[in-house]
Protein backbone atom coordinates (compact mmCIF):
# COMPACT_ATOMS: atom_id res chain seq x y z
CA UNK A 1 0.00 0.00 0.00
CA UNK A 2 1.63 3.33 -1.38
CA UNK A 3 1.02 6.87 1.11
CA UNK A 4 -0.33 9.40 -0.44
CA UNK A 5 2.56 11.93 -1.73
CA UNK A 6 1.26 14.81 1.07
CA UNK A 7 1.45 12.14 3.53
CA UNK A 8 4.90 10.46 2.47
CA UNK A 9 5.75 14.38 2.66
CA UNK A 10 4.97 14.88 6.21
CA UNK A 11 6.03 11.16 7.73
CA UNK A 12 9.55 12.05 6.15
CA UNK A 13 10.12 15.28 7.64
CA UNK A 14 8.38 14.41 10.56
CA UNK A 15 10.80 11.35 11.95
CA UNK A 16 13.73 12.53 11.96
CA UNK A 17 12.53 15.13 14.36
CA UNK A 18 11.14 11.97 16.44
CA UNK A 19 14.42 10.64 15.84
CA UNK A 20 16.43 13.68 16.67
CA UNK A 21 13.58 13.88 19.67
CA UNK A 22 14.13 10.75 21.08
CA UNK A 23 18.05 10.89 20.96
CA UNK A 24 20.20 10.62 24.09
CA UNK A 25 23.15 12.16 24.30
CA UNK A 26 25.72 9.59 25.55
CA UNK A 27 27.75 11.75 28.03
CA UNK A 28 24.86 12.08 30.15
CA UNK A 29 23.98 8.41 30.20
CA UNK A 30 25.53 7.04 33.97
CA UNK A 31 28.35 4.68 33.22
CA UNK A 32 27.73 2.87 36.92
CA UNK A 33 24.79 1.61 37.64
CA UNK A 34 25.89 -0.46 41.20
CA UNK A 35 24.88 0.95 44.44
CA UNK A 36 27.94 2.62 45.34
CA UNK A 37 27.81 4.19 42.04
CA UNK A 38 24.36 5.17 42.42
CA UNK A 39 25.22 7.29 45.75
CA UNK A 40 27.64 8.99 44.07
CA UNK A 41 25.17 10.03 41.43
CA UNK A 42 22.50 11.12 44.05
CA UNK A 43 21.53 14.39 45.10
CA UNK A 44 23.30 16.47 48.61
CA UNK A 45 20.32 15.84 50.11
CA UNK A 46 19.70 12.29 49.07
CA UNK A 47 23.18 11.59 49.81
CA UNK A 48 22.77 12.68 53.13
CA UNK A 49 19.69 10.67 53.93
CA UNK A 50 21.73 7.55 52.38
CA UNK A 51 24.20 8.03 55.20
CA UNK A 52 21.88 8.68 58.31
CA UNK A 53 20.58 5.35 57.28
CA UNK A 54 23.53 4.19 57.25
CA UNK A 55 25.02 5.00 60.16
CA UNK A 56 21.32 4.10 61.61
CA UNK A 57 21.91 0.44 60.46
CA UNK A 58 25.66 0.17 62.04
CA UNK A 59 23.86 1.68 65.60
CA UNK A 60 21.25 -1.08 64.70
CA UNK A 61 23.48 -4.25 64.87
CA UNK A 62 25.90 -2.94 67.27
CA UNK A 63 23.16 -2.34 70.32
CA UNK A 64 21.45 -5.83 69.15
CA UNK A 65 24.72 -7.43 69.10
CA UNK A 66 26.02 -5.98 72.48
CA UNK A 67 21.98 -6.25 74.19
CA UNK A 68 21.18 -9.67 73.17
CA UNK A 69 25.06 -10.78 74.57
CA UNK A 70 23.74 -9.06 77.73
CA UNK A 71 20.11 -10.44 78.30
CA UNK A 72 22.03 -14.05 77.63
CA UNK A 73 24.87 -13.35 80.13
CA UNK A 74 22.00 -11.67 82.59
CA UNK A 75 19.24 -14.71 82.07
CA UNK A 76 22.08 -17.06 82.70
CA UNK A 77 23.63 -15.56 85.85
CA UNK A 78 20.22 -14.68 87.24
CA UNK A 79 19.18 -19.02 86.49
CA UNK A 80 22.58 -20.31 88.31
CA UNK A 81 21.52 -18.22 91.47
CA UNK A 82 17.83 -19.19 91.69
CA UNK A 83 18.85 -22.80 91.55
CA UNK A 84 21.53 -22.14 94.26
CA UNK A 85 18.81 -20.45 96.55
CA UNK A 86 16.72 -23.32 95.76
CA UNK A 87 19.18 -25.86 96.63
CA UNK A 88 20.26 -24.12 99.97
CA UNK A 89 16.71 -24.24 101.90
CA UNK A 90 18.07 -21.69 104.29
CA UNK A 91 18.96 -17.77 104.75
CA UNK A 92 22.50 -19.00 105.57
CA UNK A 93 23.64 -21.46 103.48
CA UNK A 94 21.48 -19.53 100.36
CA UNK A 95 23.88 -16.35 101.20
CA UNK A 96 27.18 -18.85 101.32
CA UNK A 97 26.10 -20.04 98.08
CA UNK A 98 26.13 -16.86 96.39
CA UNK A 99 28.70 -14.70 98.32
CA UNK A 100 30.89 -14.39 95.26
CA UNK A 101 27.91 -13.40 92.89
CA UNK A 102 27.04 -9.85 91.86
CA UNK A 103 23.95 -10.43 89.87
CA UNK A 104 20.40 -8.91 90.86
CA UNK A 105 19.24 -12.22 92.10
CA UNK A 106 22.45 -12.60 94.73
CA UNK A 107 21.86 -8.82 95.68
CA UNK A 108 18.40 -9.12 96.36
CA UNK A 109 19.29 -12.20 98.91
CA UNK A 110 22.01 -9.87 100.56
CA UNK A 111 19.87 -6.93 100.93
CA UNK A 112 17.15 -9.33 102.49
CA UNK A 113 19.87 -10.71 104.79
CA UNK A 114 20.38 -7.15 105.97
CA UNK A 115 16.78 -6.41 106.54
CA UNK A 116 16.57 -9.25 108.48
CA UNK A 117 19.42 -8.68 110.55
CA UNK A 118 17.95 -5.34 111.42
CA UNK A 119 14.74 -6.24 112.42
CA UNK A 120 15.52 -9.24 114.49
CA UNK A 121 16.43 -7.49 117.44
CA UNK A 122 13.00 -5.88 117.50
CA UNK A 123 10.50 -8.60 116.45
CA UNK A 124 9.70 -9.42 119.90
CA UNK A 125 7.87 -6.36 120.49
CA UNK A 126 7.38 -5.30 116.65
CA UNK A 127 6.21 -8.54 115.27
CA UNK A 128 7.55 -9.89 111.34
CA UNK A 129 5.05 -7.92 109.30
CA UNK A 130 6.79 -4.99 109.46
CA UNK A 131 10.33 -6.87 107.97
CA UNK A 132 8.22 -8.72 105.44
CA UNK A 133 7.60 -5.06 103.72
CA UNK A 134 10.65 -4.43 103.87
CA UNK A 135 12.28 -7.02 102.77
CA UNK A 136 9.15 -7.05 99.76
CA UNK A 137 10.17 -3.27 99.23
CA UNK A 138 13.92 -3.65 98.72
CA UNK A 139 13.59 -6.85 96.48
CA UNK A 140 11.03 -4.63 94.62
CA UNK A 141 13.37 -1.77 93.94
CA UNK A 142 16.41 -4.17 92.79
CA UNK A 143 14.53 -6.07 90.32
CA UNK A 144 13.05 -2.57 88.79
CA UNK A 145 16.47 -1.45 88.61
CA UNK A 146 17.35 -4.57 86.89
CA UNK A 147 15.33 -4.48 84.25
CA UNK A 148 15.71 -0.54 83.49
CA UNK A 149 19.44 -1.74 82.99
CA UNK A 150 18.93 -4.42 80.58
CA UNK A 151 16.20 -2.08 78.44
CA UNK A 152 18.80 0.68 78.53
CA UNK A 153 19.13 1.07 74.20
CA UNK A 154 16.30 -0.93 73.10
CA UNK A 155 14.65 2.11 72.87
CA UNK A 156 16.60 3.48 70.10
CA UNK A 157 16.17 -0.06 68.00
CA UNK A 158 12.24 1.10 68.18
CA UNK A 159 13.38 4.45 66.96
CA UNK A 160 15.12 3.34 63.84
CA UNK A 161 12.55 0.71 63.09
CA UNK A 162 9.60 3.43 63.14
CA UNK A 163 11.35 6.41 61.63
CA UNK A 164 14.07 4.60 59.18
CA UNK A 165 11.12 3.60 56.25
CA UNK A 166 9.85 7.24 55.92
CA UNK A 167 13.19 8.79 56.35
CA UNK A 168 14.49 6.76 53.48
CA UNK A 169 11.20 7.61 51.63
CA UNK A 170 11.62 11.14 51.88
CA UNK A 171 15.16 10.65 50.38
CA UNK A 172 13.08 8.00 47.35
CA UNK A 173 10.56 11.28 47.32
CA UNK A 174 13.48 14.52 46.38
CA UNK A 175 15.18 12.32 44.63
CA UNK A 176 12.55 11.11 42.08
CA UNK A 177 11.51 15.08 41.74
CA UNK A 178 15.21 15.97 41.16
CA UNK A 179 14.95 12.94 38.25
CA UNK A 180 11.60 14.65 37.04
CA UNK A 181 13.94 17.79 36.70
CA UNK A 182 16.37 16.09 34.82
CA UNK A 183 13.96 15.04 32.37
CA UNK A 184 12.38 18.18 31.63
CA UNK A 185 15.99 19.54 31.39
CA UNK A 186 16.94 16.99 29.13
CA UNK A 187 13.84 17.20 27.07
CA UNK A 188 13.48 13.62 26.32
CA UNK A 189 11.74 10.24 28.02
CA UNK A 190 14.03 7.85 26.83
CA UNK A 191 13.80 5.26 29.75
CA UNK A 192 17.96 4.97 29.40
CA UNK A 193 18.01 8.40 30.60
CA UNK A 194 14.71 8.60 33.05
CA UNK A 195 15.06 4.95 35.29
CA UNK A 196 18.65 5.73 36.39
CA UNK A 197 17.63 8.81 38.55
CA UNK A 198 14.86 6.85 39.80
CA UNK A 199 16.52 3.94 41.02
CA UNK A 200 18.89 6.11 42.56
CA UNK A 201 16.05 7.51 44.39
CA UNK A 202 14.43 3.82 45.59
CA UNK A 203 17.76 3.45 46.63
CA UNK A 204 17.25 5.34 49.93
CA UNK A 205 13.88 3.41 50.67
CA UNK A 206 15.86 0.12 50.42
CA UNK A 207 18.44 1.26 53.26
CA UNK A 208 15.54 2.65 55.16
CA UNK A 209 14.16 -1.20 54.80
CA UNK A 210 18.01 -2.24 55.77
CA UNK A 211 17.66 0.04 58.72
CA UNK A 212 14.49 -0.53 59.90
CA UNK A 213 13.65 -4.57 59.55
CA UNK A 214 16.53 -5.41 62.01
CA UNK A 215 16.01 -3.29 64.14
CA UNK A 216 11.98 -4.07 64.61
CA UNK A 217 13.20 -7.69 64.85
CA UNK A 218 15.74 -7.97 67.37
CA UNK A 219 13.71 -5.02 69.58
CA UNK A 220 10.90 -7.74 69.71
CA UNK A 221 13.39 -10.42 70.53
CA UNK A 222 14.98 -8.13 73.29
CA UNK A 223 11.40 -7.27 74.78
CA UNK A 224 10.81 -10.83 74.94
CA UNK A 225 13.68 -11.75 76.33
CA UNK A 226 13.63 -8.80 79.43
CA UNK A 227 9.97 -9.71 79.85
CA UNK A 228 11.39 -13.61 80.55
CA UNK A 229 13.85 -12.44 82.51
CA UNK A 230 11.87 -10.52 84.96
CA UNK A 231 9.59 -12.88 84.91
CA UNK A 232 12.91 -14.88 86.39
CA UNK A 233 13.40 -12.28 88.56
CA UNK A 234 10.40 -12.42 90.51
CA UNK A 235 10.53 -15.46 90.64
CA UNK A 236 13.81 -15.40 92.55
CA UNK A 237 12.27 -12.64 94.62
CA UNK A 238 9.59 -14.58 95.55
CA UNK A 239 12.21 -17.44 96.85
CA UNK A 240 13.75 -15.13 98.73
CA UNK A 241 11.07 -13.94 100.50
CA UNK A 242 9.67 -17.58 101.29
CA UNK A 243 13.45 -18.02 103.05
CA UNK A 244 12.92 -14.79 104.99
CA UNK A 245 9.58 -15.51 106.06
CA UNK A 246 10.84 -19.27 107.07
CA UNK A 247 13.56 -17.42 109.16
CA UNK A 248 11.36 -15.06 110.63
CA UNK A 249 9.15 -17.71 112.08
CA UNK A 250 12.20 -19.47 113.16
CA UNK A 251 12.97 -16.25 114.95
CA UNK A 252 9.79 -15.89 116.44
CA UNK A 253 9.55 -19.62 117.82
CA UNK A 254 13.01 -18.61 119.36
CA UNK A 255 11.82 -15.48 120.82
CA UNK A 256 8.89 -17.32 122.08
Amino acid sequence: MRLPLAAATTLGLLLPGMAAAQAVDPAILPHDLSPWGMFEAADRVVKSVMIGLAIASLVTWTVAFYKLVEVWTSSRATRRSHEAIAAAGGMVAAAHALSRRADPLARMLRAAGRELEAAVPHLPHAGPDGARQRVASALSRIEAGAGRRLAAGTGLLATIGATAPFVGLFGTVWGIMNAFVGIAEAQTTNLAVVAPGIAEALLATALGLVAAIPAVVVYNICARAIATYRARLRDGGALVERLVSRALDAEAGTAA
